[in-house]
């Protein structure tokens, strides 16, 4: 197989026809290829519209999960359903334009390992999510060890040896755009301008991209652990300051008067201490789930393609070790 384009699903059942048609057509030059929709249990028709789409076309591949998994969860079972020698990633809301695939497979064949889409512009966006999201994307490069390139997605070409590499990470909070970054090799950007979203509505709400940018700053740096010994610097060298003023207010006979400081700073004291513990136990926490090493996910169905066989449960290689 010489391509795979994988796509996680989740309420994308007005999107799924045209994304079909300009898929099948740029794809068309790449035979043999095959595009893999892995629904996410989606509450609407989209698994529906993934059956019908696999009995027309040959080259695809649907997988539906048993339950709602997450998208990088989602998306993480669409690689591990993929045969091809190279494995192209991106949402099914069409912001990201299927017909960039070619110039990206001329990166591959100059040499690239993965070639990655920046955005240079995001149409159709809030002025509150590019603020965000670059906000994001420099505080998460900040903050890790690894070069995780800034403004980019999931949206991706990966070499057949990336993505295998890639199915030997079991963490269950994961971030993929940063494993694939952790992982090295030849890495190349392509920059393009982003689309706005063809149907429908995001289904990335605050809530959830808080808890990516968690999942991508926690998985991939310690330095929030760290935060106890710097407060405790910083609040340290406060307290001996407040030591002093209050002794030369003693012995110049002036005392330092009034409990309102008093009650703000234990408050502040108290404040920080919380936060501190918080930032541990969500470390200890993400240990706790890792250590019950349930199944990354489980297929309830599959058809089309390779799949036709319907299967309950995933792959040896979704479980965690």
């Amino acid at each position: 197989m010489k391509l795979s384009v994988v796509i996680p699903c989740y309420k994308e059942q007005d999107v799924l026809a045209t994304l079909h048609d300009r898929l099948t057509r740029v794809c068309a030059r790449f035979e043999p290829y095959e595009i893999v929709l892995v629904d996410d249990g989606s509450p609407d028709a989209t698994w529906e519209r993934i059956r019908q789409l696999s009995e027309k076309d040959d080259h695809i591949v649907g997988v539906r999960l048993s339950r709602n998994h997450g998208h990088q969860v989602a998306l993480s079972a669409a690689l591990e359903q993929a045969v091809g020698n190279r494995i192209v990633v991106m949402d099914a809301d069409l912001q990201d334009p299927p017909e960039l695939l070619p110039a990206m497979m001329e990166m591959m064949d100059q040499g690239a390992e993965v070639v990655y889409g920046q955005r240079r512009r995001r149409a159709g966006e809030s002025r509150f999510k590019l603020a965000s999201a670059h906000v994001f994307y420099r505080v998460l490069r900040s903050l890790s060890d690894v070069d995780i390139p800034e403004d980019t997605g999931d949206f991706r070409m990966i070499s057949r040896r990336v993505v295998d590499l890639l199915a030997t990470m079991p963490e269950r909070h994961r971030y993929v755009r940063g494993m694939v970054s952790w992982l090295g090799f030849d890495q190349r950007p392509l920059l393009y301008d982003r689309d706005p979203r063809f149907a429908g509505q995001s289904q990335y709400p605050l809530s959830k991209m808080l808890r990516l940018a968690f999942d991508g700053i926690t998985s991939f740096s310690i330095k929030p652990l760290r935060v106890a010994s710097i407060l405790a610097f910083v609040l340290a060298s406060i307290a001996i300051c407040g030591l002093l003023f209050i002794l030369v207010g003693w012995w110049l006979q002036k005392p330092v008067q009034g409990w309102a400081s008093l009650a703000v700073t234990v408050l502040f004291l108290g404040a920080m201490q919380l936060f501190v513990l918080g930032i541990i136990g969500e470390y200890l926490g993400r240990l706790f789930i890792e250590s019950k090493g349930r199944p990354l996910y489980l297929v309830a169905d599959r058809t089309g393609g390779h799949s036709s066989q319907a299967v309950v449960g995933p792959p040896a290689a979704t479980y965690a070790q």
